[in-house]
């Protein structure tokens, strides 16, 4: 099989298993685009495919998990209160994140946090009766939404180490097998036909001279 170019036949041509070439452009900077927005990288380097499905699964989920908490799952606070460590979590899906970071911002200033018809959008609480107010509103989707928001950032940290390093290639465990086993009987016939036999050790005895 040939490729598009009517050049040579790549190793992709003969092996079935081997990487297929992927110009991954400039991977730092698409990496960073990858971060920024879920299938941005990908984009980038022209790889529509998986970068529309990035797109599009890791947002959804995302924003699915910001709704069930009525956007306030998502939100940066670290004190005597509370640590809110999934924000690292959440972090990973990039720009739709960074409200939680300029509210706290605004919060640490003494200043009124953004608010969007009348939800102080990814603030953090106030203090833990505000908190106790979001679990009794929210119930458990206040949990699942955290969840759900957590889990869209760290699907999107597989999806910036794709766009940086390009495909995994992996093969098969039975590949594996066969191929050691080609590998060692090739290696035995090779030892066979270089070691000379009992015969020919005799007869080239019995030649040379006294």
């Amino acid at each position: 099989m040939s490729n598009d170019t009517g050049s040579q036949p790549t190793a992709s041509d003969q092996d079935p298993y081997a990487p297929i070439p992927v110009d991954l452009k400039n991977p730092t900077t698409a990496a960073i685009l990858a971060w920024l927005v879920p299938g941005a990288g990908h984009l980038y380097q022209g790889r529509r495919g998986k970068g529309i499905l990035f797109l599009v699964c890791i947002l959804s989920i995302y924003f699915l998990g910001l709704s069930m908490g009525g956007g306030r799952v998502v939100y940066a606070k670290w004190d005597n209160t509370e640590k809110r460590l999934p924000l690292f979590c959440q972090l990973g899906v990039g720009l739709p994140a960074m409200p939680a970071l300029i509210q706290s911002a605004l919060i640490r200033q003494k200043m009124d946090p953004i608010e969007i018809n009348g939800v102080r959008f990814m603030a953090p609480p106030a203090d833990v009766n505000e908190m106790a107010d979001l679990h009794r509103t929210y119930g458990y989707l206040f949990e699942m939404g955290t969840l759900y928001t957590m889990i869209a950032g760290l699907l999107n940290v597989l999806a910036i180490y794709d766009a940086g390093a390009g495909p995994v290639w992996m093969i098969p465990d039975s590949e594996k097998k066969k191929r050691s086993r080609e590998a060692a009987d090739s290696s035995s016939d090779d030892e066979e036909e270089e070691a000379p036999s009992d015969e020919t050790k005799r007869n080239q005895s019995a030649e040379s001279p006294a």
